[in-house]
């Protein structure tokens, strides 16, 4: 029997494959567990029209993650920080202060988890990478003043 897969089922398939298994698997074990549905013409067809959508949706990700690479390759950030003794930091610049000052100067929405640097505790310029799809990344420059 040709069932479409609603999720991925270990040993059989990921979701939304079409596989052949037994009657008594598909009756017994994935539909009343609905982990896949009988590989009618509808149902495939379906699927089909949701890998696509999943497909374009991914191109046009990709398309603006180059666009913000582009737009974000070599600037410079600057961030002001409170300054101690010999230049050092109170705490410390992270990612999440580096994501804040890039909308903020440049209008570049980059979630935090995609921007991988050392955190920053004293005063300085640093340069940080910006991993935005598959890839795609962009180096930028962090500069701390006091």
């Amino acid at each position: 029997m040709k069932v479409l897969l609603g999720q991925d089922v270990k040993g059989t398939g990921k979701k939304g494959e079409i596989v052949e298994v037994s009657d008594g698997y598909a009756r017994n074990f994935l539909f009343p567990r609905k982990m896949a549905t009988p590989a009618d013409a509808s149902a495939v067809n379906a699927a089909n029209i949701q890998k696509s959508a999943a497909q374009h949706r991914k191109f046009t990700a990709g398309i603006k993650a180059r666009e913000n690479a582009g737009q974000l390759e070599g600037k410079r950030v600057t961030i002001h920080a409170n300054v101690g003794e010999n230049g050092k930091l109170f705490g410390a610049i992270t990612a999440k202060e580096v994501a804040a000052a890039l909308k903020e100067q440049q209008g570049l929405d980059i979630d935090r988890k995609k921007i991988s640097i050392e955190p920053i505790k004293t005063v300085g310029e640093y340069t940080a990478k910006a991993s935005l799809f598959e890839n795609v990344s962009a180096a930028f420059k962090v500069v701390v003043t006091e």
